[in-house]
């Protein structure tokens, strides 16, 4: 297999710093998966992207140390950068395990780029009461933490979340929780992230994400995640700003920004933007 190098970029960079690293590896065929296992362990972010030449696009195929996940935003979005630097500015069409999505690549400075992507169609659905009470437990969370403007719901933008609005900030910069029965529970549910977030303004979110399902505490950027809570804030008729942005990674000293915006369409794409850096 003839493949570039391992490219490490970090997507959602905020003023050229942090952002959420993620290994993008081009290849002209898809590698098996124990090899892909086994670069993701090597390179040691939450993602890293593999893709190769398909028909008018690229497959493309996301791996945490851990597990195989079917869309990850940020890692989509150094992707975009990965390909940019390749082939230039332009958009690209991406094939998932199931669907399809693009990315929009602009170039800024030196190797940096602003990428858009498209996400995969969007749904949410109430959250089992049992699941609640067992993450309210395991975060250790008070009912009297929560937002009661936002009920606590699956989302789904390629891959599943599960969403919980806090009341004040010093709750999310206090997010603690019990990884390994964390873990079991998402790994059972087919949660990627708990998205724990606290609305400061009616345009801006700032988000912690926990992901014990890839082996990993908490992500710095996540734009599934995202996709995700646009689907979910539509669904409720939420009444702020369709256009938005989540500042993520603040108490990992990695900030990131995410630009979100989606239209009236119950269960349409989402677009998510943001800035990318080399490492």
């Amino acid at each position: 297999m003839k493949t570039t190098k391992i490219q490490k970029i970090a997507a959602f960079s905020y003023n050229n710093t942090g952002g959420n690293p993620a290994g993008v590896v081009i290849t002209d065929k898809m590698p098996k998966e124990e090899e892909m296992f086994s670069i993701a362990k090597e390179v040691g972010f939450s993602e890293t992207a593999f893709l190769h030449p398909k028909d008018d696009g690229w497959r493309i195929r996301y791996f945490s140390p851990e597990i195989e996940v079917d869309f990850c935003g940020h890692a989509t979005i150094a992707t975009g950068a990965g390909l940019g630097q390749s082939h230039g500015e332009g958009t690209y069409k991406l094939f998932l395990n199931n669907g399809e999505i693009s990315v929009a690549v602009k170039k800024t400075t030196g190797k940096d780029f602003k990428v858009t992507l498209q996400s995969p169609e969007t749904w949410s659905k109430p959250a089992p009461q049992s699941v609640i009470d067992d993450i309210l437990s395991l975060f250790n969370l008070p009912v009297t933490a929560l937002h009661t403007d936002f009920p606590i719901r699956y989302a789904f933008a390629g891959a599943k979340h599960l969403i919980l609005v806090v009341n004040d900030r010093k709750t999310i910069a206090n997010m603690k929780y019990e990884f390994e029965k964390t873990k079991t529970l998402m790994l059972k549910e087919d949660l990627v992230t708990i998205s724990l977030l606290w609305l400061d303004t009616n345009n801006v979110f700032h988000s912690r994400n926990a992901f014990a399902s890839g082996g990993v505490y908490e992500d710095p950027a996540t734009g599934a995640a995202a996709a995700a809570l646009a689907g979910y804030l539509r669904d409720i008729h939420w009444k702020g700003n369709n256009k938005f942005e989540i500042i993520q990674g603040e108490d990992m000293r990695s900030p990131s920004r995410l630009m979100v915006e989606y239209t009236s369409v119950i269960g349409s794409s989402v677009k998510i933007s943001g800035s990318t850096r080399n490492i």
